[in-house]
């Protein structure tokens, strides 16, 4: 019998051969978690009312995960675990750092909050068409965007989140879910295709898809790949995504016209999605092209914020008015990575981190008024703070926070973005942040006072305080004290959102963790 003599293989520069150390599978298990009980859900089609309960622990047990795993990466830096033990970057890599572990856990939080508001907003219908499947589908799609380190499996958890927006938006199949599903669709899919060709070109540029490979190869590759021109292709991309101007008009169009519990879903995570794959490739893989592009981006910074807020301040809908405040935002944050530096990225990944608590209780706050109203119109809603004071206090609490005023969460960030443009000269950068909060307060203002302080029709208003279930009130409430916290002690989330825009801006730390011992 013939023996080989041929020597073993050694597979140590092309596979991972030490065994995984526990801790680290936090990284992939928000993802895996979530597709689990996703499937739970489709399996047991049956008992349609247990759906509620079991997606609200899954999302409370999504919510540990991604404590423990920010509370992992805060300790011991990135940590990186790659498919199939195929060393990067031939194995598709979870990496997940400072940015991506803040993003996924404020995302769990707002979709825990979603599931317990969902208690009674979502119908026996609503259930058996499978919004807690959705739901879940969804944050996998969230959670798998926020921890990748490979740009192409970033675009797949893109379409994971897409399939599952589209089967929310048009939960309930009336004529107007419809609608703004058509546009809400057209849109988020030309934007993908974008995305894709995008990816496409960048592959033929660099022979690579992971994030780290492509951060340390970018500067020997500037002089002959077209880099330019592919961070223009992704900054039109994730600008669709995240309803950037020009190409923000399908939002105001859509998100007013699902459930409220799916409006605000989707004004807390989607877009922030679309902002944190452009702070992703623009901050950290291409920062050179940021750079030259920066003046662009301010200018659409400021043109997002003043579109957002001059629409808020026509809009007669609550809803429509919450939806110009989600773009409004959006301009907030173009103007922090325009600006760059530690005090821009900071300010823009603070502002992000906050609007998804915020818009999310807004939306839900919006979901109370028309309950307690019989409707969203400003011409029908009057007297809220007769039926409920407490509701109204929490209604003038967030828009404090959502105008950027103290003592709420939205002061500190708009606080980084104005010195940061200051800093670099950038004056109308400033004023146009200045003068977006201060419409921002007029737009969310006149609503309190026409919808919440403006007498009852005749003048006679309820004698005793309507009752808010609690399952609508918790979630609200919650998110509200969140925000207040936030703002009266934020010293803690400010030094972490600071390391993680510095751990952005000189990513050897998330290098090392992809390729140990290698340099930028």
């Amino acid at each position: 019998m013939a023996v080989s003599t041929s020597p073993p293989a050694d597979l140590s520069a092309a596979l991972v051969l030490e065994p995984v150390a526990a801790a680290d599978w936090l990284v992939i298990l928000p993802v895996a978690w979530c597709l689990a009980i996703g499937a739970l859900l489709v399996m047991l089609r049956r008992p349609i009312g247990l759906h509620p309960f079991i997606a609200i622990a899954g999302l409370a047990g999504l919510v540990v995960i991604d404590a423990l795993l920010l509370h992992h990466v805060i300790v011991s830096g990135p940590v990186t675990m790659v498919m199939g033990r195929w060393l990067p970057p031939f194995g598709i890599a979870f990496t997940v750092d400072l940015t991506g572990a803040l993003f996924a856990l404020a995302a769990s939080v707002v979709a825990l909050a979603g599931g317990v508001y969902s208690l009674c907003d979502i119908n026996d219908s609503g259930r058996r068409y499978g919004f807690y499947p959705f739901l879940m589908l969804l944050m996998a799609g969230v959670s798998g965007a926020f921890l990748t380190g490979d740009i192409f499996n970033l675009y797949v958890w893109f379409e994971v989140l897409l399939i599952s927006s589209f089967g929310l938006i048009v939960l309930g199949s009336e004529r107007e879910q419809i609608d703004g599903a058509v546009k809400y669709g057209f849109l988020n899919l030309v934007a993908t295709t974008l995305f894709l060709v995008a990816t496409g070109y960048l592959y033929a540029s660099f022979g690579t898809l992971n994030m780290a490979d492509i951060a340390r190869k970018a500067e020997g590759l500037r002089g002959t790949a077209p880099l330019m021109t592919l961070t223009a292709l992704f900054l039109l991309a994730f600008g669709m995504k995240a309803a950037a101007f020009p190409v923000n008009f399908w939002l105001p169009a859509s998100y007013h016209t699902p459930r409220v519990v799916v409006s605000a879903l989707f004004a807390g995570l989607l877009t922030k999605v679309g902002i944190y794959a452009l702070i992703r490739v623009t901050v950290m893989l291409l920062p050179m092209e940021r750079e030259e592009l920066s003046f662009v981006i301010a200018v659409v910074g400021a043109l997002t914020m003043l579109v957002g807020v001059f629409g808020a301040l026509a809009q007669s809908d609550f809803r429509r008015m919450l939806g110009y405040l989600v773009i409004s935002g959006i301009g907030s944050i173009l103007a922090g990575i325009a600006v760059g530096g530690p005090g821009g990225i900071g300010g823009a990944i603070f502002y992000a981190l906050h609007s998804m608590l915020v818009m999310t209780a807004l939306y839900f706050a919006s979901g109370v008024a028309a309950k307690l109203g019989g409707s969203f119109s400003l011409s029908s809603l009057s007297g809220l703070y007769r039926r409920h004071a407490g509701f109204a206090a929490i209604s003038l609490m967030l828009a404090f926070a959502v105008s950027g005023l103290p003592p709420f969460s939205g002061f500190w960030p708009k606080v980084m973005l104005v010195k940061a443009a200051l800093d670099i000269g950038a004056w109308w950068l400033a004023a146009a942040l200045l003068v977006t909060g201060f419409l921002t307060t007029i737009a969310t203002g006149r609503f309190f006072l026409l919808a919440y302080w403006r007498d009852t029709a005749g003048g006679q208003g309820a004698a005793d305080e309507a009752q808010i279930p609690v399952a609508i009130l918790l979630p609200l409430g919650v998110l509200t004290l969140l925000t207040l916290a936030i703002g009266l002690y934020p010293e803690p989330l400010l030094a972490t959102i600071q390391s993680a825009a510095a751990g952005l801006s000189e990513p050897s730390s998330y290098l090392n963790s992809v390729f140990p011992g290698a340099a930028r």
